[in-house]
């Protein structure tokens, strides 16, 4: 193998935790199981998680993409990603006659469950997270008229609550720890009795990934996050390693990305992935630096991660059963159950 190439004084920083976290190891499993239990196709409502790799990976295996619920033909099976989706998404699912797998991250449900609780009791609250991703408009599906999303400390100035005195912030869980600490004391600043959640957001896996990128960094001239362009937590790292001191930083789906003049008076690479990044790409980075030279790697361990979710418990049902049954209760001739390919219309990956 290429990685036994070493050129004297250039070494690999290798980070430890990297790649996959819980939430998505879950997802991307609860995909599989679905197909081997039931056949495809198994429609997925967006990207299961924010990876091409992962995505294009499950299309060949019969996983069909799409952007709204209302693509998937009545009497088939939809499963929800990892990020999470509104009230309403559930709802568009009973009306089409799908039977559904709810894959959302625990973690992400966590904030759902604290945004019902605090628009019960009649707090405003303060979404920290970025406009437009489906986590975020998953959370503000679950407490419209209560939530406020705050996009950054820049933000902060044109927020505006209904009684100050009972204001709370939540965030979406792949942001940067800093940027969102930032966020919230300007906030606090603003409404002083703003109140915290019960826990972090920000999950464990973004978290211990951000602190392992810091780490890097602090040798390292150059840092390679290995990770897709949509995905939050690789971008934020990204971001966590140049305000961490890396002269550079730069995401790639895959080595074929890189470019060499990343590489010129470089001695020390550090390398990393994002929550949704399998190890066969870094990898695959790896190789593609020893064979310039970086083959002695060393491994720097910041946390221990050992927490594993179990899967939905939609796979545990006939799913198949249900969806026929709930075509045949609401009426719906023409209805698709097949076991397609996964190659029809509609399909979205990257």
């Amino acid at each position: 193998m290429g990685r036994m190439t070493a050129s004297p004084g250039r070494r690999v920083l290798l980070a430890a935790p990297r790649g996959y976290c819980a939430g998505v190891d879950r997802a991307v499993i609860a995909v599989e199981k679905a197909l081997e239990q039931y056949g495809a196709p198994v429609y997925v409502r967006h990207e299961i998680v924010h990876n091409k790799y992962v995505v294009q990976t499950l299309e060949k295996k019969g996983a069909i993409f799409v952007e709204r619920t209302e693509e998937v033909p009545p009497g088939n099976i939809v499963m929800f990603s990892a990020h999470g989706v509104a009230p309403v998404v559930h709802e568009e699912a009973e009306r089409g006659r799908l039977a559904t797998i709810d894959a959302t991250c625990p973690l992400v449900t966590k904030v759902h469950k604290e945004a019902v609780r605090f628009a019960k009791e009649d707090y405003d609250i303060l979404l920290i997270g970025h406009e437009g991703h489906e986590e975020v408009i998953g959370t503000s599906g679950e407490a419209p008229e209560h939530i406020t999303l705050v996009d950054g400390p820049e933000d902060v100035a044109k927020v505006e609550v209904r009684d100050e005195s009972k204001v709370v912030w939540l965030s979406q869980t792949t942001l940067s720890v800093d940027e969102t600490m930032e966020t919230v004391e300007a906030l606090k600043e603003k409404f002083p009795q703003l109140i915290s959640p019960p826990s972090d957001d920000i999950c464990y896996a973004t978290q211990n990934r951000q602190i392992a990128v810091k780490k890097l960094a602090e040798d390292a001239q150059l840092v390679i996050v290995v990770g897709s362009k949509n995905s939050s937590n690789s971008i934020r790292m990204v971001e966590v390693a140049l305000d961490a001191g890396a002269s550079a930083a730069h995401l790639v789906d895959f080595a074929a990305e890189i470019d060499e003049a990343w590489l010129e008076g470089v001695t020390t690479v550090g390398l990393t992935s994002g929550a949704s990044v399998p190890d066969v790409l870094v990898e695959g980075v790896l190789e593609w630096l020893a064979e310039r030279g970086y083959g002695d790697v060393e491994t720097v361990k910041t946390a221990e991660e050992s927490i594993t979710f179990s899967l939905p418990k939609e796979l545990r049902r006939d799913l198949r059963e249900e969806a026929a049954t709930l075509v045949s209760e609401r009426g719906g001739a023409g209805a698709q159950t097949g076991t397609g390919s996964g190659t029809e219309s509609g399909t979205s990956g990257e």
